[in-house]
């Protein structure tokens, strides 16, 4: 199988995300891989490093709907999901649909929103539906959370609890740019340079992405070698919560993702490595402060990968004879 639709996809987002954001391709493919295997994106980074940007771009340049919600803390979960409202003139209730009836949501600051706020997204982003009142209104197809947090200023923000992150299928972060990069930036803010418009894609391509993405082979050993690396943060004693099932099979997925934006219809011991970090890491609670410590996270992930026996590069990963 040659991947078309998610090559093209892959393409048409890179092409224009690079025409407004220097670097960043591995965040790129993140996202794409990201809404192929219908999950959610928190990106955790300082301000001005391009987050909302990037958003804003992905959704366009697959024509996607989007909106954009900036939350604070008195916010309610009806800003969200949406209201009823009584109509005089028809003498009954309407509902008023919030921003999450879109394609992609992007929750600015979602940690400044207060806990009940959060937990109002659990459904959405884990049945794509919401119930108001008893009655449940079906979201968009795609649907895709991309929530932002700056990891500094803690001063009136609530931290994400466990239930809300494990619904995220990816933390990452932008990072600052190289000096070529910056240097790169600064000579496009001094002069106009011309974006594309088109893209040629279309809801059809994402759902053979979708297809052609579940068709990807995981040899048995790649899926028990994914099951040790899941199971070794629940047994780390400094750790109170590790890798939930659910943590394990979106590591799997999102490894299936980079193996075909590489153009591989199997999965390699590489591709398990490169989803680790952004899958796991921010799942696992540490015992000392009963908080999620990012770059705790992500060195016990780094150990975990060092110490924990590969498969055998002679095994035929790509399970033919």
């Amino acid at each position: 199988m040659g991947y078309t639709a998610i090559k093209r996809i892959r393409d048409t987002v890179s092409a224009r995300v690079s025409q407004i954001i220097v670097g960043k391709e591995q965040v790129t493919d993140l996202a794409v891989i990201t809404l192929l295997c219908g999950g959610h994106m928190l990106l955790d980074d300082v301000p001005g490093t391009g987050k909302t940007v990037l958003a804003k771009t992905f959704a366009s340049a697959l024509s996607l709907e989007f909106k954009r919600v900036q939350c604070v803390p008195d916010m309610l979960p009806s800003d969200l999901m949406g209201v009823n409202y009584f109509d005089m003139k028809s003498s009954e209730f309407r509902f008023i649909k919030g921003p999450v009836f879109t394609n992609v949501l992007l929750a600015d600051e979602i940690n400044r929103a207060m806990p009940k706020t959060q937990s109002g997204l659990l459904e959405c982003m884990e049945e794509h539906q919401v119930t108001v009142e008893g009655e449940t209104y079906p979201l968009a197809e795609p649907f895709m959370v991309i929530a932002t947090q700056n990891p500094v200023e803690t001063k009136g923000t609530f931290e994400l609890p466990e239930a809300q992150l494990d619904r995220f299928l990816v933390k990452t972060s932008m990072g600052y740019p190289t000096h070529e990069e910056s240097v790169e930036i600064l000579s496009r803010k001094l002069k106009a340079i011309p974006q594309s418009s088109g893209n040629g894609v279309t809801a059809e391509d994402i759902r053979l992405a979708k297809e052609e993405l579940a068709s990807v082979y995981v040899h048995p050993d790649l899926l028990s070698y994914a099951a040790a690396i899941c199971e070794a943060t629940r047994v780390e004693k400094t750790v109170l919560l590790g890798a939930s099932p659910r943590a394990m099979i979106a590591f799997v997925k999102v490894a299936m993702g980079f193996a075909a934006m590489n153009g591989r219809n199997h999965v390699l011991p590489d591709d398990l490595k490169a989803a680790a970090i952004p899958v796991l890491a921010h799942r696992i609670i540490f015992r000392d402060s009963f908080t999620h410590r990012g770059d705790q996270g992500k060195a016990l992930i780094g150990r975990i990968l060092e110490v924990l026996p590969v498969p055998s590069e002679h095994i035929n990963f790509s399970g033919r004879n």
